[in-house]
């Protein structure tokens, strides 16, 4: 598959999606892509949750429902041998969670799929869908492709990522309102342009309720051209896409691809006073503050599968370091094996980590109540009632949360195994 890899032509089915009426809408986009005869080699997107809309009432009937509809799609894109995008309500067993996952089709099954990652909480999204946290390109026949659903649209960082992977085209699938339909025709275009990508966006038009949609589908080329558009009435069509513009945009400058890593990352290692102040700014802006704390003496698999989960947790994460006097008071003068300073740079030093701030007593409870964190979070072997700081963070509104350990991982484990091998 070559680098420049695109479908010869790209689109969009605009509709007025029935809320609740998947057949209805199945039926609306089969009649869609007779009267479209799109070619061979060719993509096509659907708007967001296209079948179903936000349904909230009927999430676990319309979810077991997905199956046959993506069968049904997967039928529409063999028999014009072409892709298909589109975003379906998906209910995931394992996590006993709902997301709001787009899948692309193609002749041969499902290519792959993408996790909503910013759900929209002024339409309670966040309160019926879990958010995705794995924001990566699909795979497809016809090249990798970059994928966002609605709101995903205006955090760049996500197609960024996506297109640094080798993606050069981006699929929007959404149900944009009217409301806001300037600020969707100018961060598609902003997408394609930074990204130096094609972006082919689907969006719905109609009323449901008192909210009526932008439509204004797109096509976009990386230099920002409008290739196709869309007007606020139900409408299907495509456009050549020209991969010799993507190279020649491309190869005057490039944007995408450019990541060189130009932080510091022992600016996180703070001091309470300082920790304070930038606190205070991210706070202004509504971020999440989460705080977690621990010796981190040897760091392992362990530590950082619970940072991860603790980082997912908010927008921000503090992580308070035992100081090398407070580890020998709980833990004996053995330990730490790596001192104060040593532990906070490389603790700096994971992606997960926002802050890090030592503290000198035996337990955290001056640090939490100085920051008093949106989100408190303890491995899961420290029972609720017992988390130092747990009752000053609900009492403020707070949340106190544990997370599962991974097995078979800790400091104690391996300094043992280090000592009995040196021994043998």
């Amino acid at each position: 598959m070559s680098n420049q890899a695109l479908p010869t032509h790209a689109g969009f089915v605009q509709f007025d999606v029935i809320l609740g009426a998947w057949r209805d809408n199945l039926a609306t986009v089969r009649r869609c892509l007779s009267e479209l005869q799109p070619s061979p080699q060719s993509l096509l997107v659907l708007p967001e949750l296209w079948a179903t809309g936000f349904a909230y009432d009927r999430l676990a009937e319309l979810a077991a429902v997905t199956p046959d509809l993506m069968s049904a799609v997967q039928q529409e894109a063999k028999r014009y041998g072409i892709l298909i995008a589109g975003s379906f309500i998906d209910h995931d067993q394992e996590a006993n969670a709902f997301f709001n996952t787009l899948y692309v089709c193609s002749p041969h099954g499902i290519c792959g799929s993408y996790r909503k990652q910013q759900l929209f909480a002024p339409m309670a999204e966040d309160r019926y869908f879990q958010a995705g946290d794995n924001p990566l390109p699909i795979i497809t026949e016809l090249g990798p492709m970059a994928c966002l659903v609605c709101f995903d649209l205006r955090f760049p960082e996500l197609a960024q990522y996506q297109v640094g992977l080798g993606a050069n085209l981006i699929v929007v699938s959404a149900q944009w309102p009217t409301a806001r339909s300037e600020h969707w025709r100018i961060l598609l275009k902003a997408r394609a342009i930074e990204n130096q990508a094609f972006v082919v966006a689907a969006n719905r038009c109609g009323t449901t309720g008192s909210t009526s949609f932008a439509g204004a589908s797109t096509v976009i080329g990386p230099n920002g051209q409008i290739l196709l558009e869309a007007s606020d009435q139900p409408q299907s069509g495509l456009a050549r896409l020209d991969p010799t513009l993507l190279s020649s945009v491309r190869e005057r400058f490039r944007t995408v691809g450019v990541s060189p890593y130009r932080l510091r990352d022992e600016r996180k290692v703070v001091t309470l006073p300082a920790l304070l102040e930038q606190l205070t700014g991210l706070k202004a802006v509504g971020k999440r503050i989460v705080f977690t704390n621990g010796c981190f003496d040897i760091l392992h698999q362990g530590h950082v599968t619970y940072l991860e989960a603790a980082r997912r947790q908010g927008d921000c994460l503090v992580a308070g370091l035992n100081s090398d006097l407070s580890i020998r008071a709980i833990k004996g003068p053995d330990r730490p094996m790596n001192r104060e300073a040593s532990r906070a740079r490389v603790l700096a030093a994971l992606g997960c980590v926002d802050y890090v701030v030592i503290f000198g007593e035996e337990t955290p409870l001056n640090l939490i109540t100085a920051i008093m964190p949106d989100i408190l979070v303890k491995g899961a072997d420290w029972p609720l009632t017992k988390i130092v700081g747990g009752a000053e963070v609900l009492a403020a509104g707070g949340r106190v949360i544990n997370i599962p350990m991974v097995a078979d991982f800790s400091t104690t484990g391996l300094i043992d195994a280090i000592r009995k091998r040196d021994k043998g």
